[in-house]
């Protein structure tokens, strides 16, 4: 009883992946389902041959979650580009738990929040995700203004930092910041920020 608006989103989302094995064969179910006219109420509808549809790359899939919700509950982004990330000497936030305070390293992470308190003399809070989880970025004031564009604008933020540890928690003061947004390939990935 969907109208057709619905069965494509529905499909187009991943939604109807049980039903019909894969997002590119649930698009062309949905298109060609259609109701029944009163007209032809007595007659069988003609029978099809099953078209072969090849099955969506693990990107593809990764970038259709992304448009249509916002997420995916498949393989995170960053493990799709972690090769890349490694040879630009991008260490994962697991390793973080690892490494004493004091150690300077290089981390990358979709952008989820950014945060410019009043109440925070300048100070910018970025959140980071990777495959393994969040993990918090200090900017001070006077790398925000020299970088601001960098900050406020990349979509996948890698951070040239020192770790920090108070009082258990674990963020990175950031030194210089890159954006790595060219290696999402079209994935829109879009942040929270208040400011």
């Amino acid at each position: 009883e969907l109208d057709r608006k619905a069965r494509d989103l529905l499909a187009e989302a991943g939604a109807l992946r049980g039903l019909a094995g894969h997002r590119h064969r649930a698009r062309w179910a949905s298109a060609g389902a259609e109701r029944q006219l009163p007209l032809f109420a007595d007659t069988a509808p003609p029978a099809e041959a099953r078209i072969a549809l090849p099955p969506p790359s693990a990107g593809e899939d990764v970038r259709a979650d992304y448009a249509t919700t916002g997420l995916t509950l498949g393989r995170h982004p960053l493990a799709l580009i972690r090769r890349q990330l490694v040879a630009r000497r991008c260490r994962r936030s697991g390793e973080m738990e690892r490494l004493g305070p004091q150690n300077h390293i290089r981390a990358a992470g979709l952008v989820t929040q950014r945060q410019r308190p009043a109440t925070a003399s300048g100070v910018t809070f970025v959140t980071l995700e990777d495959e393994d989880g969040l993990f918090n970025v200090i900017v001070w004031r006077d790398l925000a203004e020299r970088q601001r564009r960098i900050l406020n604008e990349s979509e996948l933020l890698a951070v040239d930092g020192r770790l920090e540890a108070v009082d258990g928690v674990r963020h990175l003061i950031a030194a210089r910041l890159h954006d790595f947004s060219a290696l999402l390939a079209g994935l829109d990935a879009r942040s929270r920020d208040f400011r």
